[in-house]
């Protein structure tokens, strides 16, 4: 019967050098002394022998390679014998502790250089390094343990193992078993009792049995309050502000939960590096527990650029710089400025007569806190003249309004907008003064927001209209919905899907802005087709009075249903293939004509980086209409949806 001592350690591997430049698996500038730095560098060989055990799948040698730094450093070179014997003696625990954890408590591990057990070399040994050193690492994992006779208490009281997978015949990998004592910790800590302690606990190997015994007694102690919140790291934004955007309430229950959260709220300000919010190590006079929060502020200021082509819209550019801390509360003001539809009908003869490019301009003021912690106050100035397929557009905005975070996975914005535009289209020119109040649900629980691999989106939108000057009251509604399911564990094989759904109430066609209607096709809806261009057209000649240039244009709809699908396949690590199809109609009633269907379909290619993929879509329309191109090329980062 062997007793294991009862403890858990974490291990660190030492990083490998890195190449001075690696790109798509090429080597630039790299050192031609890799082992300058290093005094007395010298090289080893090492060989690996895993004994035959019963239920042994491979997993063991696998999980072996992987915990070496013997295996995995062989290339670089070590200091001196001292440097050799040091790092073998380290991996040897490393691979007990891998035994360990593959429930293999009488493996033994043996590590010989130059033929000599490391257990019988002193710190002083000499090794021939006149040639790679000989190392050589046999393995005998022996039986595989199981759960046998296991004991969890509070102070003496029983509690069930079966809740924590801890129960006879279960897995008894040293992993798995502080994984089910970890989830009992957290089930109590969230029970508002921050001082969990272990008062016994008793790890025992029978060697008779092959089985391991497990019995520990805790404290959990008593829920505690939250008290007061203290700040540090903080230099320009206020302290008492980064306390209240926690927003961990004294008097509370104890919760890690809500720890948790304060960090988010903290972090989503946009105005730290670094976050740390943990409760204190013991209890004040009171008997509340304070909040220790401590920040790292990020540069305030930044900028950035931009660029996108697409064969049939053009090339574009665009441009932002703002500031994330202007009072020292995190006020944030951000202007954008962007040009587009650079060459847009040189590059097809499908696109209509454009005069010149395309504009837009916002100035942005966020401010955070307004009804809360979990709230932003959002105002905007906006400017943009515009040349899609179906309108002439130039315009000018404003908006006041609130975005509100009910849990970490629901969003619902409150915003107020006032526009002046003036639209030309196939019927003439038409100015409008409009007021709206678009009030839009979110719910997301996506895993990424770039490069998304499990989870669900959901936007409900509800937008009243006014037109002061047309006195036309309508309303737009409109339901997007994202899904993903990943079919591997390695998240190589994806399925994505998306389906839309809009609907415009209150007023005809005719006296809505075009700009208000249903349009469909392009890069962010039925990918294949001209922007716009799916739905009903304008006739194909101009009678007198109309428009010629905006002939075999479309005329935007009442009601809208797109879907598409793709299938995200991961060739390599980096690199994903996927093919798509989309479908969508616009109709000019409340509801759209399912048999007016118009369906894209074709290939991208993903390159995934560390800030999202980069995407490059080639579709073709199966049923082209008179405005659209044989084929459409889109490019930009992130997932297509």
């Amino acid at each position: 019967m062997v007793i294991l001592a009862a403890g858990s350690c974490l291990v660190a591997a030492s990083p490998r050098s890195a190449a001075a430049f690696e790109i798509f698996g090429f080597r630039f500038f790299e050192d031609e002394a890799p082992d300058a730095d290093i005094i007395d560098p010298i090289r080893y060989s090492v060989s690996l022998t895993v004994a035959p055990a019963p239920g042994d799948d491979g997993s063991i040698e696998s999980s072996i390679r992987d915990a070496s730094t013997l295996i995995s450093g062989e290339e670089e070179a070590v200091s001196g014998s001292l440097g050799l014997l040091s790092r073998a003696r380290n991996d040897r625990r490393r691979l007990v502790a891998a035994l360990f954890e593959n429930a293999r408590y009488d493996g033994l591990v043996d590590i010989f250089i130059e033929g000599r057990n490391i257990v019988d070399l002193q710190p002083d040994a000499e090794f021939d390094t006149s040639r790679p050193v000989p190392v050589s690492i046999r393995v005998r994992p022996g039986p595989l343990y199981t759960l046998g006779r296991v004991s969890i208490s509070t102070q003496g009281i029983p509690i069930d193992p079966a809740r924590y997978d801890l129960t006879p015949g279960a897995s008894a990998g040293s992993a798995d078993v502080l994984a089910g004592e970890a989830r009992l910790f957290r089930e109590l800590r969230e029970q508002g009792r921050p001082f969990v302690a272990v008062t016994d606990r008793d790890i025992i190997a029978d060697a008779a049995t092959d089985r391991l015994e497990y019995d520990v007694d805790l404290a959990p102690g008593n829920p505690v309050p939250f008290g007061q919140t203290y700040v540090e790291g903080a230099k320009d934004v206020d302290p008492g502000f980064i306390a209240y955007m926690a927003g961990v309430k004294a008097d509370e229950v104890f919760s890690p939960e809500e720890l948790s959260e304060a960090r988010d709220r903290l972090l989503k300000l946009d105005v730290f590096s670094s976050v740390t919010v943990r409760e204190a190590k013991a209890q004040a006079a009171d008997g509340s527990l304070p909040v220790q929060i401590e920040v790292g502020e990020r540069k305030f200021g930044f900028y950035g650029v931009g660029a996108t082509y697409s064969n049939t819209a053009g090339a574009g550019a665009s441009g932002y710089v703002g500031h994330r801390n202007l009072f020292g509360r995190a006020e944030s003001i951000r202007l954008d400025a962007s040009i587009s539809r650079l060459g847009a009908t040189a590059l097809s003869d499908e696109a209509r007569e454009t005069d010149g490019a395309d504009y837009a301009a916002s100035l942005v003021f966020k401010k955070p806190g307004v009804l809360g912690p979990n709230s932003v106050y959002i105002g905007s100035l906006e400017a943009k003249s515009e040349q899609p397929l179906a309108y002439d557009r130039v315009s000018y905005a404003a908006t006041s309004g609130v975005e509100y975070e009910i849990d970490p996975n629901q969003t619902v914005s409150v915003i107020l907008r006032g526009e002046y535009e003036e639209i030309t289209d196939y019927l003439g020119t038409q100015d409008y003064l409009l007021a709206s109040l678009p009030i839009t649900y979110t719910f997301d629980n996506r895993d990424n927001e770039l490069n998304p691999t499990e989870g669900f989106y959901a936007q409900a939108l509800v937008e009243p209209t006014y037109g002061f000057n047309t006195e036309t009251p309508f309303a737009k509604t409109r339901l997007d919905g994202r899904s993903y399911l990943s079919l591997s564990d390695s998240d190589r094989f994806i399925l994505a899907g998306r389906v839309g759904y809009g609907t415009i109430f209150g007023a005809d066609l005719q006296d809505i802005p075009n700009d208000r209607r249903f349009f469909a096709g392009g890069g962010g809806s039925v990918r294949g087709y001209e922007f716009q261009s799916v739905g009903p057209y304008y006739p194909s000649f101009a009678p007198p009075g109309f428009n010629e240039v905006f002939t075999d244009t479309p005329t935007g709809g009442l009601s809208l249903f797109e879907a598409s699908a793709e299938a995200r396949i991961g060739v390599t690590e980096n690199i994903q293939i996927v093919p798509f199809v989309d479908v969508g109609t616009v109709g000019d009633d409340f509801v759209p004509d399912f048999s007016e269907f118009k369906i894209g379909a074709g290939v991208g290619a993903r390159y995934l980086t560390s800030f999202g993929p980069i995407r490059l879509d080639v579709a073709i329309p199966l049923d082209p209409g008179p405005r659209d191109a044989s084929y459409q090329i889109y490019a930009g980062i992130g997932q297509a949806f």
